[in-house]
Order: structure tokens, then sequence, then C-alpha cells
């Protein structure tokens, strides 16, 4: 058996993932981190984007796009609590798309009662799940 680390990734909803890994990459606050088993503990903020999973049992990665949260890793043990959490298969690009557009048009609009930060926030989001998107399209 190979020498893995229990993940598990839990959003506000429901648990989208838990099982054991050989790897675990989040996009964190700082940049990205690459978790191996044995893995010194830490903790920190991840941003959104892709969450990549490289099971024991398969050559493939499993990916999850995360819109921001908390990434914890203990012995034996990674702990994603995520913001928002969305398996790579159930992403829907046109839908990600119109987010994008629609972020990009309140921004562009100046208007006194629009919260500039909220859109700027879901400018980000939308944009992470295209790249998560087409980062899922390169490994299938």
């Amino acid at each position: 058996m190979a020498n893995t680390v229990r993940v598990d990734v839990v959003s506000a909803e429901e648990e989208i993932f838990s099982g054991d890994a050989e790897f675990v990459a989040a996009p964190a606050s700082a940049g990205e981190v690459g978790v191996y088993p044995h893995h010194a503990p830490m903790i920190t903020t991840i941003k959104p984007g892709a969450l990549r999973i490289k099971l024991s049992d398969t050559a493939e990665e499993t990916l999850i796009f995360i819109s921001g949260g908390i990434l914890e890793v203990q012995p034996g043990l990674v702990t994603v609590l995520a913001d928002t959490a969305i398996r790579g298969g159930d992403l829907d690009e046109a839908k990600a798309q119109a987010a994008l557009e629609a972020a990009e048009e309140a921004m562009k609009n100046k208007a006194a009662d629009m919260d500039y930060a909220k859109a700027q926030a879901e400018l980000a989001e939308a944009a992470a799940q295209i790249q998560a998107i087409r980062k899922l399209r390169k490994v299938k």
C-alpha cells in the first residue's frame, strides 16, 4: 500500500470528499501549497481555485473547485473547510462565464450603491472557476 494521508473536504452544505491520498495541492492565499504524507502541521487560508487530490488507487487526480476557506494539516489528516466546494465534474462553464461577465459589468458601472469589493470577489471566484474547468479538461 502506498504512503497516504487522510483527506476530508467539507463545505457549508455537505461533505464533498473523504478518502486517502498520496498528495494534495491547494490554492493557499500565499500561493499553491502541496501536502504529502508526514507534512508538518499547519493551518492557512485558501483562495478560490482548484483543489487537486492524487488518490492512491489511480493515476488521475480528483479536482474540486473551492471558493475559499481554511486548510488544516495535522499528522495523518488534511482537512479543507470550504465556503463552497464543487466537484470538478459538476462545474458548469457557461454559468461560470456568465458570472464572470456579470461581475466585470458590475465593476465597470461605478454606481454609488454598488459594493465594489463584493463585485471584485465575485470576479475572482468566477475566474478561478473557469480556470479550474480548463485544468480539468487538460487532465481528461
